[in-house]
């Protein structure tokens, strides 16, 4: 099996070409080659050496998705994007990476199989974004995707994108709705929901952190070992039974920002807890009202997806996976 995933640079790319290095035939076969692309090169394993090609490349630039596509993957996972703050300030960058960049891939892939057929399973990582207020107290899977934000949007068109190839069978797509991944490992960036790990993953390291919303805003989550579970189960799903509505809400934890906190404190104590200044930010808060609280993720569940059900198991997987079990 030849494997591409598209975004290996990024956290969960990363993690995600780590659990492959870790665990031989974890995505259902032992894998001949792998390749890995990002804007800038990634980072390969000392276990794929021999296996792994990694290059620098920007899928939204000319010809980049036709010389992708005539990798001939059997399996692509596409988890290039910039993030939803990014693209909000960033609008014509945010069409360019996450929609432009995505199309093309999907196009290119169409017309290499006019070449000689071919058919790749794609795992695209979508976003709750795709949804938009007002809201019902808990989104199930009938809810229909009304934006509000450009990264929503981006995710929104993709999804629809990837649903009408793969009905026109130009590869076998699958859209994984990612929650927000917490605690994310290294530094903050400019996405807008980046505060979510903030608050956590810096007073773990004895850090200060800003939050710049209310304690009672809400929100779904899911871990990056949730994360990358998704797309290693999406790879290798039996799609008949998915049907034609290919792009699936996934599990997470539904959790007030205050509840987050009073996890943080049954983990690390009040120390932890007083390392976070309130800092009230309307721009965030106002992108932040917009998003989505609560699923009943009813079909990924089904199909066995699944995620954290604490905050306090979420808090405990950073701990053990970026900080040695011990803070």
């Amino acid at each position: 099996m030849n494997v591409l995933v598209i975004g290996a640079a990024g956290m969960v790319g990363r993690k995600l070409v780590e659990r492959i290095a870790a665990e031989d035939g974890v995505l259902g076969g032992s894998i001949d080659h792998l390749w890995l692309v990002d804007v800038v090169t990634p980072p390969v394993p000392s276990a794929l050496e021999g296996v792994a090609t990694a290059a620098a490349m920007d899928l939204s630039a000319p010809d980049s998705a036709a010389k992708i596509a005539g990798l001939r993957a059997d399996l692509i996972i596409h988890l290039a994007a910039i993030v939803s703050g990014e693209a909000e300030a960033d609008f014509e960058k945010g069409y360019r990476i996450n929609l432009d960049g995505t199309r093309a891939l999907f196009e290119a892939i169409r017309l290499e199989g006019q070449k000689e057929p071919y058919c790749p399973r794609l795992v695209f990582a979508s976003s709750v974004a795709v949804f938009g207020a007002p809201f019902p107290e808990q989104i199930g899977d009938e809810f229909f995707t009304t934006p509000l934000t450009s990264y929503g949007t981006q995710k929104a068109i993709s999804e629809l994108l990837l649903s009408d190839y793969s009905r026109r069978g130009f590869f076998e797509g699958i859209g994984i709705r990612l929650p927000t991944i917490c605690i994310r490992p290294g530094t903050p960036n400019k996405a807008a929901s980046g505060f979510f790990s903030n608050i956590l993953r810096e007073p773990l390291a004895g850090q200060e952190a800003v939050l710049p919303v209310d304690e009672n805003v809400r929100h779904w989550f899911a871990s990056p070992r949730s994360a990358v579970g998704f797309f290693i189960h999406a790879a290798q799903l039996d799609l008949s039974n998915v049907g034609p509505r290919r792009n699936l809400t996934m599990p997470g934890l539904s959790a007030l920002i205050g509840e987050e906190i009073e996890a943080l404190r049954r983990v690390a104590g009040e120390k932890a807890v007083k390392l976070i200044r309130r800092e009230r930010d309307p721009v965030i808060a106002g992108i932040v009202a917009g998003w989505p609280t609560n699923f009943d993720a009813a079909r990924a569940a089904a199909l066995g997806f699944k995620a954290e059900t604490s905050f306090d198991e979420i808090i405990r997987i950073h701990i053990d996976d970026e900080l040695g079990g011990k803070v």
